[in-house]
C-alpha cells in the first residue's frame, strides 16, 4: 500500500496540474477576448472612415456632420466619439489614410527592377485605387483645392521625400538606357492627373461616354489607355 505521504503527494501534483489547467483555459479565453475586441474596433473603425469619406466627399468638410457620418456607417454617434475624438481628428485620419494608401505602391519602383514592368504596376494600381475608392480622391481633391491646410505638412513631408526617393530611381533607369529621358518628378505628376481624373471627373467622363455609372469594361479601357500611353511616353514597349 501506498503511504498516505505519497497519495497526498500525487494528490498535490495533481492540484497543481489542476490550477496550472485552469490557468491555462483562463488566459486563452481571455486572448480570445481581447483578440475579438481588437477586430470589433479595427472593423468599427474601417466602417466609420469608409462612411466619412462618402459624407466627406459629397458634402465637404464644413457640410459633414458626425450625425451624418454616424449614419451613414449604422452606427451610434456615440462610437464616432469613441474612436476619433472630434470632426477634424476623424477628417484628417481620412486624409492620411488616403495619402499612405496611394503611396504604398511606389514602393516597388525600386533601382532592380524592371522599369516597365513596375510602371505598369503602379499604374494599374493607381487606377484600381480611382475604381475601388473614388470618394477617398474627391476628399482628397477638395482638400488640395482649398490651400491643403490639413495635409500640407505631411505633402511637404513624407510624400516630397517619397517622390524624391523614387525620382532618384528613375532617374537611375535613364542614365543606365534603361528608359526615355523624361522628367521624373513630373511624370509623377502626370500619372497622379491620369489616374485620378476617373474619381475626380467621374461625372465628365460618364458624360462624354454616356454611362449611368463606369462599368469594369469601362475601367479596364481606362487603365489599358492610361498604361500604353505613359509607358511609351517613358520609350518603353508592352508585352
Amino acid at each position: 500500500m501506498k503511504s498516505q505521504h505519497g497519495v497526498g503527494a500525487n494528490r498535490g501534483v495533481r492540484a497543481v496540474r489542476a490550477n496550472r489547467q485552469v490557468r491555462a483555459v483562463s488566459a486563452n479565453r481571455q486572448v480570445r477576448a481581447v483578440s475579438a475586441k481588437g477586430q470589433i474596433r479595427a472593423a468599427n473603425r474601417e466602417r466609420i472612415l469608409g462612411a466619412a469619406e462618402k459624407v466627406f466627399a459629397r458634402a465637404g468638410f464644413n457640410g459633414a456632420t458626425m450625425a451624418a457620418i454616424a449614419d451613414a456607417a449604422g452606427l451610434p454617434k456615440a462610437n464616432l466619439h469613441y474612436y476619433f475624438g472630434s470632426k477634424p481628428e476623424l477628417y484628417r485620419e481620412v486624409l492620411a489614410g488616403t495619402l499612405h494608401d496611394w503611396l504604398a505602391p511606389m514602393d516597388g519602383l525600386e533601382s532592380a527592377a524592371d522599369p516597365r514592368r513596375a510602371l505598369d504596376t503602379y499604374i494599374r494600381a493607381k487606377m484600381a485605387m480611382s475604381a475601388a475608392r473614388p470618394d477617398a480622391s474627391r476628399v482628397f481633391a477638395n482638400e488640395l483645392l482649398h490651400g491643403a491646410p490639413v495635409l500640407g505638412d505631411l505633402m511637404r513631408s513624407e510624400l516630397r521625400a517619397m517622390v524624391r526617393r523614387k525620382s532618384a530611381v528613375i532617374d537611375g533607369w535613364i542614365a543606365r538606357g534603361r528608359m526615355a529621358p523624361v522628367d521624373a518628378t513630373h511624370l509623377f505628376f502626370t500619372i497622379w492627373a491620369a489616374t485620378q481624373t476617373y474619381a475626380d471627373f467621374d461625372v465628365q467622363v460618364r458624360a462624354v461616354l454616356g454611362r449611368a455609372r463606369l462599368t469594369a469594361r469601362d475601367h479596364q479601357r481606362a487603365t489599358d489607355h492610361v498604361v500604353s500611353l505613359i509607358l511609351r511616353g517613358c520609350g518603353l514597349k508592352g508585352d
